[in-house]
């Protein structure tokens, strides 16, 4: 079930479907729902590189997996790029780290409890010392790193926790795509357990807890985010070889697509 039936349309980039939305349509949508929703509703945030994944994974399993959201943000330039050049644009970027932020701020408006799962040992427990003293009311009802078995015992033991702990928002930061296949395998038992957003956030937490910047807003405005991921963090040299992919796969899609339509409109 989506959290947008009456959206502006879903975009089609390249086998995933992103709602079009903007930050304040997406957050207005989550906070409503994380107060009077009735199931667990997944949030991802897929870029250009998972997208990406999700085009060479060749068993269609991780498209079934993030197609599954009941919200689809674009969370890259390169996705709002891609929509511009397949004809079917986009409201702009929705960063994930910023849209998670601006629920905690909403979150301590509301009095909704919210949970933060992932990290290494230690981070969640200073995202939720650095966002509860920035966010006043805020209540960060439980903590966990993202060091467990994502099947089995393990797994149920953090759900069971989840669920006494009464959070109503989760943030799963376990990178991707392990984020979203764990969020999806477990939709109802997190149902269950009464959470009712699930957020696939990365690396959130690590920025909530001071020990990654965020890009300056040069980079930002000029949509080189990844540069500068990049220069901080050379071991991503291999995972952003996927980005030339990505393009290079849109561009050959995007001519794909206006021939099509030029044979239909000519079969008309």
């Amino acid at each position: 079930m989506k959290l947008f039936p009456d959206a502006d349309g879903r975009v089609d980039i390249r086998g995933v479907y992103f709602d079009n939305v903007t930050d304040d349509t997406a957050a207005e949508a989550i906070i409503k729902h994380a107060k009077d929703g009735g199931f667990c509703a997944a949030v991802f945030t897929p870029n250009s590189e998972i997208v990406q994944l999700c085009v060479e994974d060749g068993t269609g399993e991780l498209y079934n997996v993030i197609n599954s959201a009941a919200l689809i943000v674009p969370d890259s330039t390169g996705i709002v790029k891609a929509a511009k050049m397949f004809g079917t644009p986009v409201n702009g970027k929705v960063a994930g780290v910023e849209l998670g932020e601006r629920l905690l701020r909403e979150s301590a408006k509301e009095c909704i409890p919210v949970y933060f799962l992932g990290g290494k040992p230690g981070v969640a427990e200073d995202a939720k010392a650095r966002m509860t003293e920035k966010y006043p009311g805020l209540r960060v009802v439980g903590t966990a790193d993202g060091y467990f078995d994502k099947t089995g015992d393990e797994s149920t033991a953090r759900i069971d926790e989840i669920a006494r702990s009464g959070a109503r928002i989760l943030y799963v930061c376990l990178g991707a795509p392990a984020q979203e296949r764990w969020i999806h395998d477990n939709f109802d038992a997190l149902t269950n357990a009464g959470v009712r957003i699930a957020l696939g956030l990365g690396g959130a937490l690590d920025v909530y807890a001071g020990n990654v910047k965020r890009a300056p807003k040069l980079f930002l405005a000029l949509g080189l985010e990844w540069l500068y991921r990049l220069m901080r963090e050379p071991w991503r040299l291999g995972r952003m070889t996927a980005l030339p992919r990505f393009y290079l796969g849109c561009r050959r899609e995007s001519k794909a697509r206006k021939k099509q339509a030029k044979n239909t409109k000519n079969n008309d």
